[in-house]
């Protein structure tokens, strides 16, 4: 046993270890950035590659997250969403939390247990959507933007969050192809200590609705896959 155990602590020390290099390799400060009427006319051209004004009047949106095991079905016109994950159904009503409701396969849900449930499909909700239109999110009430230097020389667009969501104070920088269709972010956020993170946002596709929404995104090696996405009005 006490050989085991110094193996454990041996393993354990060698991983955190690990984790330290890693940070001081990958963790980046948050950019100098610069708030200024061109930052918003680069958020613009964003939009407009991504026919925000389709975004606008599209209804319906499907997919799902972490390797399917989340899915949804969002009817944005009525602010509803039915989240579902394990033996959970919940009817999120975005407008009012109190008219929502939440089902389990073959069990009774106590209002404890419904409680905790509902506060995870908001979770759930506010993390895997921002994967899907964080792009049509960049003049939400509470966000700044700014122009950041790129090391390739071309120009970012930051956004940071000031509140809502789950996390408020985040911030993601964009890089953008020279249509505007976005590439790339880096995110500075709570929820992961390194920061500038990057997570590829090239895989678009067009819906029958003609919104553009991504399919998948890379995480060093990590494909973060938004299952069989759709977005449709009626």
């Amino acid at each position: 046993m006490k050989k085991l155990f110094k193996i454990l602590l041996s393993v354990l020390g060698l991983l955190i270890a690990t984790l330290i290099v890693l940070y001081f390799i990958y963790n980046k400060p948050l950019p100098k950035s610069e708030i200024s009427n061109d930052a918003d006319v680069l958020a613009q051209k964003m939009l407009d590659a991504l026919h925000y004004n389709k975004y606008k009047n599209a209804r319906y949106f499907e997919w799902s997250f972490a390797g399917g095991s989340h899915s949804y079905k969002w009817d944005k016109k009525a602010g509803i969403v039915i989240v579902k994950w394990d033996d959970y159904i919940v009817d999120l009503n975005l407008n009012d939390t109190y008219l929502s409701i939440v089902t389990k396969k073959d069990k009774e849900v106590t209002a404890k247990e419904a409680k905790d449930v509902l506060n995870t499909a908001w979770d759930y909700f506010n993390n895997d959507s921002f994967w899907l239109v964080a792009p049509f999110k960049v003049f939400d009430k509470g966000t700044t933007r700014s122009i950041v230097d790129l090391e390739d020389g071309t120009k970012g667009l930051m956004v940071t969050y000031g509140f809502g969501g789950t996390t408020p104070g985040d911030s993601y920088v964009w890089k953008l192809n020279e249509k505007g269709l976005p590439i790339s972010y880096q995110m500075w956020v709570k929820i992961i200590p390194v920061g500038g993170l990057k997570a590829t946002w090239d895989n678009w596709k067009k819906m029958e609705n003609g919104v553009y929404l991504p399919s998948s995104h890379k995480l060093g090696p990590i494909t973060l896959s938004m299952g069989d996405i759709r977005s449709y009005n009626q």
